[in-house]
């Protein structure tokens, strides 16, 4: 388990670094590399949150989560969630994962939210694994061809 995780903002200073977080090869198939989610937060600047995921000073993942988005573009179910997530090959295993999720749940409650979303490409050895063991559940549908999952979350005590 790693001990010393933290998030940090995607910089001009960090930026070749988190473009360089890089999955399994037999895992590129269900994600987008950084540099892609990079783009679509540049042309999403108000509901992406992109963020560099290091062991100390060490980048072993990246993250990007989508906030108050209107789901189905007719402004009455705006959610919240996980629209990537890319733990490098050599750091999965160690928790990182899970604490990416959790970063996430944590900003979603502390801007007042109480569910959390995830897609995730199907098949076998897909991802949907990690997400049912962190307690997601399957809502029935699908987003652009992907499955959708959602979160309980409990709210931030007052």
């Amino acid at each position: 388990m790693t001990r010393d995780l933290r998030l940090a903002p995607v910089t001009a200073d960090n930026i070749e670094a988190a473009i360089a977080v890089k999955v399994r090869p037999d895992q590129e198939r269900f994600v987008s590399p950084v540099v892609r989610s990079l783009a679509e937060a540049y042309v999403h600047p108000t509901t992406a949150w992109p963020r560099l995921v290091l062991d100390g000073d060490r980048p072993v993942g990246f993250l990007m989560a989508f906030l108050d988005i209107d789901w189905d573009g007719e402004g009455v179910d705006f959610r919240s969630g996980l629209w990537r997530l890319n733990v490098a090959s050599d750091a999965q295993g160690r928790g990182v994962g899970r604490f990416a999720v959790e970063s996430v749940a944590t900003e979603i409650r502390h801007r007042g939210g109480t569910k959390m979303y995830v897609t995730w490409e199907p098949g076998e050895d897909g991802p949907e694994g990690f997400y049912r063991r962190l307690g997601f559940r399957l809502t029935g549908e699908k987003s652009e061809g992907e499955t959708v999952g959602v979160l309980d979350l409990t709210p931030v005590p007052s």
